[in-house]
């Protein structure tokens, strides 16, 4: 078994004099659940629509489950399943023919695709449902309803684009007890996007990608090691005086965040009671936590992951694939 079943390979792609993907390589090992993590116009999504078969590289290349995806596409296309953002079900159609209508377009063997239709539908709990027109499904069903599609052809790589986005806790759990069960069950490798660091941190490796270059990539754990040290975020009635008696007494160069100021230091339990008693400027608010994801992010990129900084290339992306696949 190879090493790898993704494998980008010093990917560019330019549009006009705009480099979206900037000599961009990585590889992810079979069964490996996957983030990729950037914020908006970083090149998140152009990568994904090579590694899809949507875009071509302008230069560089990359291997899906051992086919090329410029030279291979179709076979590309048959080891993928993609689970995006929005919507790309037919509502008009119930439940079951959505999937009997995905059956038939990945070529899956009559012999077995009813059988695995009712496994899937069983899976996501909407066997009972699966008569109902889609338009009659709440959105957690609908949801599930796509995963279910996207496993469906058990695909080799499984690309989840905020799967769980707007979803109640409830569901979000249910649909990662899904995920990881296919992963369990069936070895598939899931290539995660999400603004939901509870979620990134599931995966094995991240990928955090920023003006189209890969500024870091590990496990969560090691990620979080950059940061390193423990995190203080103030709001003072007067953020510049503060940010300058932190860098003239403590020697701190902090940044300016969310209305307030954010700054590391080493022992942030042993370093508060003195800032606090010792600070000129008057404090209006000040926490203390140690370092997450979100963290990580924001010291890489200068930015903060946001539900809504969603990047509309994502639609067009699941309407290319439609019109590929399905006219």
């Amino acid at each position: 078994m190879s090493d790898y079943i993704i494998k980008a390979e010093n990917l560019v792609k330019r549009f006009g004099e705009l480099v979206a993907v900037n000599d961009v390589s990585f590889s992810v090992a079979p069964g490996e659940i996957f983030g990729f993590l950037g914020p908006n116009g970083a090149g998140k999504t152009t990568t994904i629509n090579i590694l899809c078969t949507l875009a071509k590289p302008t230069s560089g290349r990359a291997i899906i489950n051992g086919f090329d995806v410029v030279r291979q596409q179709s076979q590309v296309r048959q080891s993928i399943g993609l689970v995006f953002q929005d919507p790309s079900l037919d509502e008009r159609l119930s439940g079951l023919q959505n999937l009997r209508f995905h059956a038939m377009v990945y070529n899956i063997p009559s012999s077995v695709r009813e059988q695995r239709m009712e496994q899937m539908l069983r899976m996501v709990e909407l066997w009972e449902r699966r008569h109902g027109e889609v338009r009659t499904y709440s959105g957690g069903m609908k949801r599930r309803l796509e995963l279910a599609r996207g496993l469906l052809h058990r695909p080799k790589v499984l690309f989840l684009d905020e799967p769980t986005l707007g979803l109640d806790p409830q569901t979000r759990s249910r649909m990662w007890e899904y995920i990881l069960e296919m992963r369990q069950s069936e070895g598939t490798t899931i290539f995660l996007t999400t603004h939901y660091m509870d979620e990134a941190e599931k995966a094995d490796r991240i990928a955090i990608i920023d003006y189209g270059k890969i500024v870091a990539m590990d496990t969560p754990e090691k990620l979080k090691k950059i940061v390193g040290q423990d995190i203080i975020s103030v709001k003072t009635d007067d953020n510049d005086k503060a940010t300058e008696e932190l860098r003239l007494r403590y020697q701190i160069e902090a940044r300016y965040y969310g209305g307030g100021l954010t700054f590391e230091v080493a022992n942030g339990e042993e370093f508060l009671p003195t800032f606090i008693k010792g600070l000129n400027t008057k404090i209006l608010s000040v926490s203390l936590r140690h370092p997450s994801l979100d963290d990580v992010f924001l010291k890489l990129t200068g930015r903060e992951i946001r539900e809504e900084e969603t990047v509309d290339e994502f639609k067009a992306m699941v309407h290319q694939h439609s019109r590929r696949r399905y006219h």
